[in-house]
């Protein structure tokens, strides 16, 4: 199975196509609500585009199923959102919705065209994005002393473990994400002496950078 990945953050882009305009936004979004949050702030930002066409793709936490929703905004049916949904797709997106906003430039593309323009745009605003891969991670907890935690983090990150956080009491509690609870255990007991043992919190998907 391919990963699923997301995006760094925002990114935009401006393409024209026989003198129409199209203002592309590609943006983050966890949820439906997020999305379409950032659809309807691409229509205040442009109130003069004749469509504000979207595409967005959200996967919630199981059991809940994965989102898929495109728009024509006006356009023939088909031209627009779904060819931009198909970017995303292409890309394996996930958490990420995508808004072109159209000028028309007087010309008329036909329906072929229209979807050429529309997934272009969204393909030319990604070319500029940082992707993340999604990864399942457990999650452990460690109870260090305050003088070995730099160290032990050190070494973490240094064997792909993502680190979520740290808090400072009598000792320090490390928070961290990891690909195999197991290994990471083991590897814990080799820097500790086998005086920390790792408690397993939970899991989370993790964004590592391509």
């Amino acid at each position: 199975m391919i990963p699923l990945r997301t995006i760094a953050g925002r990114v935009e882009c401006e393409t024209e196509v026989k003198k129409s305009r199209f203002l592309a936004v590609v943006d983050r979004a966890a949820t439906e609500a997020e999305a379409r949050a950032v659809i309807e702030a691409a229509r205040k930002a442009d109130p003069a585009a004749g469509h504000h066409c979207s595409a967005f793709i959200v996967d919630l936490s199981p059991p809940d199923p994965r989102i898929e929703r495109s728009n024509d905004d006006g356009e023939p049916s088909g031209t627009a959102g779904t060819p931009m949904l198909d970017v995303l797709r292409g890309h394996h997106l996930t958490n990420v919705v995508a808004v072109v906003s159209r000028y028309f430039g007087g010309t008329k593309l036909g329906t072929g065209g229209l979807a050429r323009a529309y997934g272009g745009a969204v393909a030319e605003a990604l070319a500029g994005a940082m992707f993340l891969t999604r990864e399942r991670r457990e999650i452990m907890t460690l109870e260090l002393d305050h003088a070995e935690v730099g160290r032990v983090e050190s070494e973490l990150r240094g064997h792909g473990v993502v680190v979520v956080g740290t808090s400072y009491g009598a000792s320090a509690v490390l928070t961290v994400a990891v690909p195999d609870a197991d290994s990471t255990a083991a590897l814990v007991a080799s820097l500790t002496a086998g005086r920390v043992i790792p408690e397993l919190d939970g899991h989370m998907y993790a964004e590592i950078p391509d």
